[in-house]
């Protein structure tokens, strides 16, 4: 049985501002929805409980950390069978270097977006691992010259 509810207007600002501040104390948090903390808890709760929050996390400078080379690579494979499709998302798991993996409709069949120091690292990678993937007949890169937005927040409304 699915016990979700959709989200109300109280829900979304709360959202809302965990999505801006994720280390909001639950008390700072309250303030900012006008509810006691007691209530702005549960409903926290509940939102993570019912999947509307998956986790928290710092957002880190690639920059700072040797990971300044961002780089988006379309990868088409030599079959679509779903023991290829499983091997190619099995492999892709074990990779730092590949941050997101997608599989996409369109002219080929993944898109990755990977993180490396430089266009050297990137090569190693790429002749280490990229090529070396389940399944890959071809890859086509696009090394990033400037990141123009860079957000994973969601558009809320709230």
């Amino acid at each position: 049985m699915h016990s979700d509810t959709e989200p109300d207007r109280i829900d979304l600002r709360i959202l809302a501002a965990l999505q801006a501040d994720g280390r909001l104390s639950n008390l700072k948090l309250a303030e900012a929805v006008a509810l006691s903390p007691t209530a702005t808890l549960a409903r926290t709760q509940r939102l993570q409980r019912e999947g509307y929050i998956l986790g928290f996390e710092a957002r880190l400078n690639p920059l700072k950390l040797g990971r300044g080379m961002l780089v988006f690579v379309e990868v088409l494979l030599d079959r679509t069978t779903p023991n290829v499709f499983d091997a190619f998302k099995a492999a892709v798991q074990v990779h730092d270097e590949i941050l997101e993996c997608h599989m996409v409709a369109g002219g080929f069949d993944y898109l990755l977006k990977t993180r490396t120091a430089d266009m050297a690292a990137y090569r190693d990678f790429a002749g280490r691992v990229l090529w070396q993937l389940p399944g890959v007949r071809e890859t086509r890169t696009y090394a990033v010259m400037e990141e123009v937005k860079d957000s994973a927040r969601l558009p809320l409304g709230a």
